[in-house]
Protein backbone atom coordinates (compact mmCIF):
# COMPACT_ATOMS: atom_id res chain seq x y z
CA UNK A 1 0.00 0.00 0.00
CA UNK A 2 3.01 2.34 0.84
CA UNK A 3 4.82 1.59 -2.61
CA UNK A 4 1.36 2.40 -4.33
CA UNK A 5 0.90 5.59 -3.11
CA UNK A 6 4.31 6.72 -3.59
CA UNK A 7 4.27 5.41 -7.14
CA UNK A 8 3.34 7.47 -10.11
CA UNK A 9 -0.37 5.87 -10.79
CA UNK A 10 -2.02 7.19 -7.43
CA UNK A 11 -0.34 10.71 -8.13
CA UNK A 12 -2.67 10.53 -11.00
CA UNK A 13 -5.88 9.70 -9.33
CA UNK A 14 -8.36 11.70 -7.81
CA UNK A 15 -9.15 11.34 -3.85
CA UNK A 16 -12.05 9.39 -4.63
CA UNK A 17 -10.35 7.47 -6.69
CA UNK A 18 -7.52 7.28 -3.56
CA UNK A 19 -10.17 6.63 -1.02
CA UNK A 20 -12.09 3.51 -3.06
CA UNK A 21 -8.43 2.03 -3.39
CA UNK A 22 -7.43 2.66 0.31
CA UNK A 23 -11.04 1.33 1.56
CA UNK A 24 -10.40 -2.26 -0.77
CA UNK A 25 -7.30 -2.93 0.31
CA UNK A 26 -6.86 -1.56 3.82
CA UNK A 27 -9.68 -4.09 3.81
CA UNK A 28 -6.96 -7.20 2.59
CA UNK A 29 -4.95 -5.91 4.78
CA UNK A 30 -6.89 -5.69 7.76
CA UNK A 31 -7.92 -9.31 7.49
CA UNK A 32 -4.55 -10.79 6.85
CA UNK A 33 -3.85 -9.02 9.98
CA UNK A 34 -6.48 -10.65 11.78
CA UNK A 35 -5.76 -13.87 10.65
CA UNK A 36 -1.72 -13.63 11.73
CA UNK A 37 -3.43 -12.70 14.62
CA UNK A 38 -5.28 -16.10 14.99
CA UNK A 39 -2.59 -18.20 13.84
CA UNK A 40 -0.22 -16.78 16.76
CA UNK A 41 -2.94 -17.83 19.22
CA UNK A 42 -3.28 -21.07 17.29
CA UNK A 43 0.46 -21.36 17.65
CA UNK A 44 0.63 -20.84 21.21
CA UNK A 45 -2.24 -22.93 22.41
CA UNK A 46 -1.46 -24.93 24.88
CA UNK A 47 -2.81 -28.61 25.33
CA UNK A 48 -4.69 -28.86 28.73
CA UNK A 49 -4.19 -31.99 31.04
CA UNK A 50 -7.63 -31.71 31.44
CA UNK A 51 -11.09 -30.84 29.50
CA UNK A 52 -14.60 -32.26 31.23
CA UNK A 53 -18.23 -31.23 29.71
CA UNK A 54 -20.99 -30.53 31.68
CA UNK A 55 -22.28 -33.56 32.14
CA UNK A 56 -18.87 -34.62 33.53
CA UNK A 57 -17.62 -36.36 30.32
CA UNK A 58 -13.73 -36.04 30.00
CA UNK A 59 -12.38 -36.02 26.64
CA UNK A 60 -9.18 -38.26 26.62
CA UNK A 61 -7.71 -37.58 23.51
CA UNK A 62 -6.69 -34.03 21.53
CA UNK A 63 -6.78 -33.27 18.00
CA UNK A 64 -4.42 -30.45 16.95
CA UNK A 65 -4.91 -28.13 13.29
CA UNK A 66 -9.24 -28.76 13.36
CA UNK A 67 -10.11 -25.94 11.48
CA UNK A 68 -13.28 -23.40 11.07
CA UNK A 69 -14.16 -20.69 9.38
CA UNK A 70 -15.35 -17.13 10.36
CA UNK A 71 -16.61 -14.78 8.39
CA UNK A 72 -16.03 -11.34 9.86
CA UNK A 73 -15.79 -7.61 8.71
CA UNK A 74 -12.48 -7.57 7.15
CA UNK A 75 -13.40 -10.92 5.19
CA UNK A 76 -13.19 -14.52 5.59
CA UNK A 77 -10.66 -15.74 7.81
CA UNK A 78 -9.39 -19.50 9.12
CA UNK A 79 -9.40 -20.27 12.72
CA UNK A 80 -7.02 -23.05 14.13
CA UNK A 81 -7.30 -24.74 17.39
CA UNK A 82 -7.38 -27.88 19.63
CA UNK A 83 -10.19 -30.18 19.80
CA UNK A 84 -10.81 -32.36 22.77
CA UNK A 85 -12.72 -35.33 22.18
CA UNK A 86 -14.26 -38.59 23.17
CA UNK A 87 -15.94 -41.28 21.30
CA UNK A 88 -19.99 -40.52 20.70
CA UNK A 89 -19.36 -36.61 22.34
CA UNK A 90 -19.17 -33.68 20.80
CA UNK A 91 -16.02 -31.70 20.45
CA UNK A 92 -14.93 -29.23 22.64
CA UNK A 93 -12.79 -25.86 21.71
CA UNK A 94 -11.46 -24.12 24.25
CA UNK A 95 -10.16 -21.64 22.25
CA UNK A 96 -13.27 -20.67 20.72
CA UNK A 97 -14.72 -19.94 24.29
CA UNK A 98 -11.65 -17.66 24.81
CA UNK A 99 -12.43 -15.98 21.38
CA UNK A 100 -16.42 -16.40 22.15
CA UNK A 101 -16.87 -17.04 18.57
CA UNK A 102 -20.81 -17.78 17.34
CA UNK A 103 -22.11 -20.51 16.51
CA UNK A 104 -22.68 -19.79 13.07
CA UNK A 105 -20.36 -18.57 10.52
CA UNK A 106 -20.77 -14.60 10.67
CA UNK A 107 -18.75 -12.93 13.52
CA UNK A 108 -20.35 -10.81 16.32
CA UNK A 109 -19.26 -7.89 14.28
CA UNK A 110 -21.20 -8.47 11.11
CA UNK A 111 -24.18 -9.53 13.26
CA UNK A 112 -23.87 -5.72 14.53
CA UNK A 113 -24.03 -4.22 11.34
CA UNK A 114 -26.76 -6.43 10.47
CA UNK A 115 -28.77 -5.39 13.29
CA UNK A 116 -28.57 -1.48 13.30
CA UNK A 117 -29.00 -2.10 9.22
CA UNK A 118 -31.61 -4.14 9.11
CA UNK A 119 -33.36 -2.53 11.99
CA UNK A 120 -33.09 0.74 9.94
CA UNK A 121 -34.62 -0.49 6.05
CA UNK A 122 -35.58 -3.72 4.16
CA UNK A 123 -32.91 -6.62 4.61
CA UNK A 124 -31.88 -6.45 0.85
CA UNK A 125 -31.13 -2.82 1.81
CA UNK A 126 -29.16 -3.73 5.09
CA UNK A 127 -27.00 -6.04 2.89
CA UNK A 128 -25.93 -3.70 0.51
CA UNK A 129 -25.13 -1.19 3.27
CA UNK A 130 -23.02 -4.09 4.82
CA UNK A 131 -20.99 -4.71 1.36
CA UNK A 132 -20.53 -0.86 1.13
CA UNK A 133 -18.94 -0.64 4.54
CA UNK A 134 -17.19 -3.91 4.39
CA UNK A 135 -16.64 -5.06 1.34
CA UNK A 136 -18.04 -8.50 2.47
CA UNK A 137 -21.15 -9.73 0.73
CA UNK A 138 -23.82 -11.07 2.62
CA UNK A 139 -27.16 -12.95 1.31
CA UNK A 140 -30.51 -11.49 2.14
CA UNK A 141 -31.21 -14.59 4.41
CA UNK A 142 -28.13 -14.09 6.40
CA UNK A 143 -28.89 -10.97 7.15
CA UNK A 144 -32.36 -11.33 8.31
CA UNK A 145 -31.00 -14.91 10.47
CA UNK A 146 -27.81 -12.75 11.73
CA UNK A 147 -30.91 -9.77 12.62
CA UNK A 148 -32.88 -12.44 14.55
CA UNK A 149 -30.02 -13.88 16.43
CA UNK A 150 -29.14 -10.32 17.58
CA UNK A 151 -32.37 -9.85 18.96
CA UNK A 152 -32.73 -13.18 21.43
CA UNK A 153 -31.87 -11.71 24.42
CA UNK A 154 -33.80 -8.33 23.89
CA UNK A 155 -36.62 -9.50 26.82
CA UNK A 156 -34.61 -11.18 29.15
CA UNK A 157 -32.19 -7.96 28.98
CA UNK A 158 -35.23 -5.51 29.99
CA UNK A 159 -35.83 -8.46 33.07
CA UNK A 160 -32.60 -7.82 34.52
CA UNK A 161 -31.41 -4.46 34.04
CA UNK A 162 -33.40 -1.77 36.20
CA UNK A 163 -33.54 1.84 34.55
CA UNK A 164 -30.75 4.21 35.25
CA UNK A 165 -33.11 7.78 35.95
CA UNK A 166 -35.08 8.51 38.58
CA UNK A 167 -38.07 11.06 38.28
CA UNK A 168 -39.40 10.48 41.58
CA UNK A 169 -41.62 14.01 41.65
CA UNK A 170 -43.36 13.31 38.09
CA UNK A 171 -46.26 11.23 36.90
CA UNK A 172 -45.92 7.67 35.09
CA UNK A 173 -47.65 7.44 32.15
CA UNK A 174 -48.48 4.25 30.21
CA UNK A 175 -49.68 4.24 26.58
CA UNK A 176 -50.98 1.34 24.26
CA UNK A 177 -52.03 1.45 20.76
CA UNK A 178 -51.70 -1.12 17.84
CA UNK A 179 -50.78 -1.09 14.27
CA UNK A 180 -51.13 -4.08 11.57
CA UNK A 181 -48.63 -5.59 9.39
CA UNK A 182 -48.99 -7.63 6.49
CA UNK A 183 -47.58 -11.21 6.55
CA UNK A 184 -47.02 -13.53 4.92
CA UNK A 185 -49.88 -16.68 5.43
CA UNK A 186 -48.01 -18.85 7.72
CA UNK A 187 -48.11 -15.69 9.94
CA UNK A 188 -51.30 -14.94 10.38
CA UNK A 189 -53.25 -15.88 13.09
CA UNK A 190 -55.85 -18.70 12.67
CA UNK A 191 -59.14 -16.36 12.56
CA UNK A 192 -57.53 -13.83 10.18
CA UNK A 193 -55.56 -17.20 8.23
CA UNK A 194 -59.26 -18.59 7.67
CA UNK A 195 -60.91 -15.38 6.42
CA UNK A 196 -57.81 -14.77 3.98
CA UNK A 197 -58.14 -18.64 2.29
CA UNK A 198 -62.19 -17.59 1.58
CA UNK A 199 -61.33 -14.39 -0.52
CA UNK A 200 -63.40 -14.63 -3.88
CA UNK A 201 -61.17 -13.91 -6.43
CA UNK A 202 -57.39 -15.29 -6.67
CA UNK A 203 -55.71 -12.52 -8.65
CA UNK A 204 -56.93 -9.58 -6.43
CA UNK A 205 -58.97 -8.93 -3.62
CA UNK A 206 -62.37 -8.24 -2.98
CA UNK A 207 -63.61 -5.09 -1.26
CA UNK A 208 -63.15 -5.48 2.36
CA UNK A 209 -60.22 -8.56 2.24
CA UNK A 210 -57.37 -6.61 2.19
CA UNK A 211 -57.43 -6.58 6.21
CA UNK A 212 -57.43 -10.41 6.35
CA UNK A 213 -53.77 -9.63 5.17
CA UNK A 214 -52.66 -8.20 8.61
CA UNK A 215 -51.79 -9.11 12.02
CA UNK A 216 -51.65 -6.66 14.64
CA UNK A 217 -48.72 -5.00 16.08
CA UNK A 218 -49.22 -4.28 19.88
CA UNK A 219 -47.11 -1.11 20.94
CA UNK A 220 -46.15 0.07 24.25
CA UNK A 221 -45.09 2.85 25.87
CA UNK A 222 -43.97 4.47 29.53
CA UNK A 223 -42.83 7.63 29.91
CA UNK A 224 -42.68 10.45 32.43
CA UNK A 225 -44.34 13.57 32.93
CA UNK A 226 -44.05 16.64 34.60
CA UNK A 227 -47.12 17.88 34.77
CA UNK A 228 -47.99 21.30 34.04
CA UNK A 229 -51.62 22.14 35.11
CA UNK A 230 -53.76 24.00 32.28
CA UNK A 231 -57.31 25.30 31.20
CA UNK A 232 -59.44 25.20 28.61
CA UNK A 233 -58.23 28.09 27.20
CA UNK A 234 -54.93 26.60 26.54
CA UNK A 235 -56.12 23.82 24.90
CA UNK A 236 -58.92 25.87 23.19
CA UNK A 237 -58.39 29.26 23.40
CA UNK A 238 -61.69 31.39 22.06
CA UNK A 239 -59.08 34.34 21.03
CA UNK A 240 -56.65 33.23 18.63
CA UNK A 241 -54.12 35.45 19.61
CA UNK A 242 -54.28 33.76 22.99
CA UNK A 243 -52.45 30.51 21.87
CA UNK A 244 -49.39 32.20 21.79
CA UNK A 245 -49.61 32.93 25.38
CA UNK A 246 -50.77 29.61 26.34
CA UNK A 247 -49.49 27.09 28.70
CA UNK A 248 -47.49 24.24 26.73
CA UNK A 249 -47.80 20.26 26.90
CA UNK A 250 -46.56 18.47 29.88
CA UNK A 251 -42.71 17.51 29.27
CA UNK A 252 -42.17 13.88 28.85
CA UNK A 253 -38.72 11.98 29.09
CA UNK A 254 -37.42 8.86 30.12
CA UNK A 255 -39.56 6.81 27.38
CA UNK A 256 -39.47 3.30 27.02
CA UNK A 257 -41.06 1.62 24.10
CA UNK A 258 -42.12 -2.10 23.55
CA UNK A 259 -43.63 -3.71 20.32
CA UNK A 260 -44.62 -6.89 19.55
CA UNK A 261 -46.11 -9.08 16.92
CA UNK A 262 -46.21 -12.05 18.70
CA UNK A 263 -48.04 -11.43 22.16
CA UNK A 264 -51.48 -10.51 22.32
CA UNK A 265 -52.62 -7.07 24.08
CA UNK A 266 -52.57 -8.67 27.15
CA UNK A 267 -49.09 -9.68 27.21
CA UNK A 268 -47.71 -6.11 25.67
CA UNK A 269 -49.61 -4.34 28.46
CA UNK A 270 -48.38 -6.53 31.56
CA UNK A 271 -45.42 -5.85 29.71
CA UNK A 272 -45.74 -1.98 29.92
CA UNK A 273 -46.87 -2.42 33.37
CA UNK A 274 -43.69 -4.39 34.14
CA UNK A 275 -41.63 -1.40 33.31
CA UNK A 276 -43.50 0.42 35.45
CA UNK A 277 -43.23 -1.97 38.11
CA UNK A 278 -39.60 -1.35 37.72
CA UNK A 279 -39.23 2.30 37.81
CA UNK A 280 -42.25 2.78 40.47
CA UNK A 281 -41.50 -0.86 42.72
CA UNK A 282 -43.66 0.76 45.71
CA UNK A 283 -46.28 2.32 43.65
CA UNK A 284 -45.28 5.96 45.43
CA UNK A 285 -45.90 8.23 41.88
CA UNK A 286 -49.11 8.69 40.41
CA UNK A 287 -49.86 6.34 37.46
CA UNK A 288 -52.08 7.47 34.14
CA UNK A 289 -53.21 5.59 31.20
CA UNK A 290 -53.40 7.07 28.13
CA UNK A 291 -55.18 5.09 25.20
CA UNK A 292 -57.51 5.61 21.88
CA UNK A 293 -60.97 4.12 23.65
CA UNK A 294 -60.17 0.67 22.33
CA UNK A 295 -62.31 -0.66 25.13
CA UNK A 296 -60.24 -4.47 25.23
CA UNK A 297 -57.46 -2.56 26.05
CA UNK A 298 -58.85 -0.65 28.72
CA UNK A 299 -60.27 -3.52 29.99
CA UNK A 300 -56.75 -5.13 30.05
CA UNK A 301 -55.35 -2.05 31.57
CA UNK A 302 -57.81 -2.32 34.55
CA UNK A 303 -57.07 -5.88 35.09
CA UNK A 304 -53.12 -4.87 35.33
CA UNK A 305 -54.15 -2.24 37.91
CA UNK A 306 -55.88 -4.62 40.28
CA UNK A 307 -53.37 -7.35 40.13
CA UNK A 308 -51.34 -4.50 41.32
CA UNK A 309 -53.11 -3.17 43.72
CA UNK A 310 -52.80 -0.05 42.25
CA UNK A 311 -55.68 3.26 41.31
CA UNK A 312 -54.89 4.02 37.54
CA UNK A 313 -57.05 6.53 36.18
CA UNK A 314 -57.58 6.05 32.21
CA UNK A 315 -57.65 9.04 29.79
CA UNK A 316 -58.90 8.67 26.46
CA UNK A 317 -57.31 10.85 23.77
CA UNK A 318 -58.94 14.11 22.68
CA UNK A 319 -57.70 13.63 19.17
CA UNK A 320 -60.09 10.94 18.72
CA UNK A 321 -62.77 12.79 20.73
CA UNK A 322 -62.66 15.47 17.91
CA UNK A 323 -62.31 13.36 15.29
CA UNK A 324 -65.83 12.06 16.32
CA UNK A 325 -67.02 15.33 16.25
CA UNK A 326 -66.02 16.45 13.26
CA UNK A 327 -67.61 13.36 11.43
CA UNK A 328 -71.26 14.44 13.53
CA UNK A 329 -70.89 18.11 12.09
CA UNK A 330 -70.97 16.93 8.43
CA UNK A 331 -74.81 15.89 9.61
CA UNK A 332 -75.80 19.42 10.30
CA UNK A 333 -73.54 21.72 8.06
CA UNK A 334 -72.68 21.36 4.19
CA UNK A 335 -69.11 20.53 3.13
CA UNK A 336 -66.46 23.43 3.56
CA UNK A 337 -69.19 25.30 5.94
CA UNK A 338 -66.76 27.60 8.26
CA UNK A 339 -69.84 26.90 10.69
CA UNK A 340 -68.94 23.36 11.28
CA UNK A 341 -65.60 24.36 12.64
CA UNK A 342 -66.98 26.91 15.06
CA UNK A 343 -69.55 23.84 16.17
CA UNK A 344 -66.71 21.12 16.64
CA UNK A 345 -64.78 23.81 18.66
CA UNK A 346 -68.39 24.76 21.00
CA UNK A 347 -69.05 20.99 21.74
CA UNK A 348 -64.98 20.19 22.46
CA UNK A 349 -64.87 22.73 24.78
CA UNK A 350 -67.99 21.20 26.48
CA UNK A 351 -65.91 17.91 26.46
CA UNK A 352 -62.95 19.85 27.91
CA UNK A 353 -65.08 21.42 30.96
CA UNK A 354 -66.77 17.48 32.06
CA UNK A 355 -69.82 17.54 29.83
CA UNK A 356 -69.40 15.01 27.82
CA UNK A 357 -72.91 13.25 28.55
CA UNK A 358 -74.77 16.45 28.55
CA UNK A 359 -72.42 17.06 24.65
CA UNK A 360 -73.71 13.47 23.43
CA UNK A 361 -77.47 14.20 24.12
CA UNK A 362 -77.56 17.62 22.55
CA UNK A 363 -75.91 15.84 19.10
CA UNK A 364 -78.77 13.19 19.61
CA UNK A 365 -81.60 16.09 19.76
CA UNK A 366 -80.09 18.04 17.19
CA UNK A 367 -79.87 15.50 14.78
CA UNK A 368 -83.91 14.76 15.74
CA UNK A 369 -84.60 18.24 15.23
CA UNK A 370 -83.42 18.64 11.62
CA UNK A 371 -85.24 15.42 11.36
CA UNK A 372 -82.64 13.35 9.64
CA UNK A 373 -83.28 10.01 8.58
CA UNK A 374 -81.26 7.19 9.99
CA UNK A 375 -78.57 6.70 7.37
CA UNK A 376 -78.10 11.06 7.47
CA UNK A 377 -77.75 10.91 11.18
CA UNK A 378 -75.56 7.97 11.96
CA UNK A 379 -72.45 9.96 12.06
CA UNK A 380 -73.92 11.70 14.82
CA UNK A 381 -75.29 8.75 16.66
CA UNK A 382 -72.12 7.17 16.32
CA UNK A 383 -70.23 10.52 17.89
CA UNK A 384 -72.68 10.54 20.80
CA UNK A 385 -72.60 6.60 21.94
CA UNK A 386 -68.60 7.45 21.88
CA UNK A 387 -69.07 9.88 24.12
CA UNK A 388 -71.65 8.07 26.54
CA UNK A 389 -69.57 5.05 26.20
CA UNK A 390 -66.23 6.90 27.31
CA UNK A 391 -67.65 9.48 29.41
CA UNK A 392 -65.93 7.49 32.42
CA UNK A 393 -62.55 7.85 30.91
CA UNK A 394 -63.43 11.50 29.50
CA UNK A 395 -62.26 13.81 32.66
CA UNK A 396 -60.31 16.31 30.92
CA UNK A 397 -60.86 18.89 33.97
CA UNK A 398 -58.93 16.65 36.10
CA UNK A 399 -56.41 15.71 34.18
CA UNK A 400 -55.76 19.27 33.19
CA UNK A 401 -55.79 20.38 36.53
CA UNK A 402 -53.11 17.88 37.09
CA UNK A 403 -51.03 18.68 34.16
CA UNK A 404 -51.54 15.68 32.47
CA UNK A 405 -51.38 14.72 28.82
CA UNK A 406 -54.72 14.54 26.97
CA UNK A 407 -53.34 13.05 23.51
CA UNK A 408 -51.98 10.00 22.91
CA UNK A 409 -48.91 11.67 20.55
CA UNK A 410 -46.19 9.46 22.42
CA UNK A 411 -47.91 5.79 21.40
CA UNK A 412 -48.75 7.57 18.11
CA UNK A 413 -45.36 8.33 17.21
CA UNK A 414 -44.41 5.07 18.83
CA UNK A 415 -46.51 3.04 16.04
CA UNK A 416 -45.56 5.20 13.22
CA UNK A 417 -41.76 4.77 13.75
CA UNK A 418 -41.44 1.32 15.27
CA UNK A 419 -44.16 -0.59 12.50
CA UNK A 420 -45.18 1.67 9.68
CA UNK A 421 -41.88 3.53 8.65
CA UNK A 422 -40.19 -0.68 8.74
CA UNK A 423 -42.88 -3.16 8.69
CA UNK A 424 -44.77 -1.37 6.24
CA UNK A 425 -42.09 -0.98 3.19
CA UNK A 426 -43.91 -1.41 0.20
CA UNK A 427 -44.57 -5.01 -0.78
CA UNK A 428 -42.71 -6.42 2.60
CA UNK A 429 -44.76 -9.55 3.42
CA UNK A 430 -43.54 -10.43 7.23
CA UNK A 431 -42.68 -13.97 8.68
CA UNK A 432 -43.70 -14.18 12.06
CA UNK A 433 -39.37 -14.73 13.77
CA UNK A 434 -38.09 -11.94 11.42
CA UNK A 435 -40.80 -9.29 12.24
CA UNK A 436 -40.57 -9.93 16.09
CA UNK A 437 -37.21 -9.79 15.51
CA UNK A 438 -36.83 -6.33 13.73
CA UNK A 439 -39.42 -4.72 16.61
CA UNK A 440 -37.18 -5.90 18.97
CA UNK A 441 -33.85 -4.26 17.53
CA UNK A 442 -35.89 -1.06 16.61
CA UNK A 443 -37.78 -0.80 20.14
CA UNK A 444 -34.09 -1.20 21.81
CA UNK A 445 -32.61 1.53 19.64
CA UNK A 446 -35.52 3.90 20.16
CA UNK A 447 -34.74 3.40 24.05
CA UNK A 448 -31.16 4.59 23.56
CA UNK A 449 -30.01 0.85 25.28
CA UNK A 450 -28.46 -0.82 22.09
CA UNK A 451 -25.10 -0.57 23.07
CA UNK A 452 -25.54 -1.15 26.75
CA UNK A 453 -27.54 -4.35 25.69
CA UNK A 454 -24.99 -5.41 22.86
CA UNK A 455 -22.49 -6.07 25.83
CA UNK A 456 -24.88 -7.45 27.88
CA UNK A 457 -25.52 -10.33 24.36
CA UNK A 458 -22.37 -10.97 24.15
CA UNK A 459 -21.66 -12.40 27.97
CA UNK A 460 -25.06 -13.93 27.03
CA UNK A 461 -23.50 -15.49 23.86
CA UNK A 462 -20.41 -16.73 25.79
CA UNK A 463 -22.06 -18.32 28.66
CA UNK A 464 -25.33 -20.00 26.55
CA UNK A 465 -22.64 -21.11 23.76
CA UNK A 466 -19.28 -21.96 25.39
CA UNK A 467 -19.71 -21.89 29.61
CA UNK A 468 -22.66 -23.94 30.22
CA UNK A 469 -20.62 -26.75 27.92
CA UNK A 470 -17.76 -27.27 30.78
CA UNK A 471 -18.22 -28.33 34.31
CA UNK A 472 -17.58 -25.84 36.39
CA UNK A 473 -19.29 -23.40 33.71
CA UNK A 474 -16.25 -22.10 31.78
CA UNK A 475 -13.04 -22.83 33.71
CA UNK A 476 -12.27 -25.25 30.43
CA UNK A 477 -10.44 -27.79 32.09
Amino acid sequence: MVDFLSGEHAAGMTHAELEERLHTDGMRLLCQLLQDSLDLRASREERLDEVTDADSHLRGWAERGRQRTLATRFGEVVVTRIAYRARARADLNPADAVLNLPVEKHSHGLRRLAAAEAARGSFTDAAAAIERATTVRIGKRQVEALAAAAAIDVDAFYTAHAPDWSADDDVLALSFDAKGVVMRPDGLRAGTAKAAVSQKLAGRRSKGEKRNRKRMCEVAAVFDVTGKPRTIADILPEDPEAAQTATPAPVTSGKWLHASVTDDAAAVIAAGFAEADRRDPDHARTWIALVDGNTHQIDRIHAEAKTRKITLPVVVDFIHVIEYLWKATWCFHPEGDPNAERWVRAQARQVLAGRAGIVAAAIRRKATYHGLDPGKRKPADVAAAYLLAKKPYLDYPTALANGWPIATGVIEGACRHLVKDRMDVTGARWGLDGAEAILKLRTLISNGDFDQYWTWHLAQEQQRIHNSRYLGGGLYK
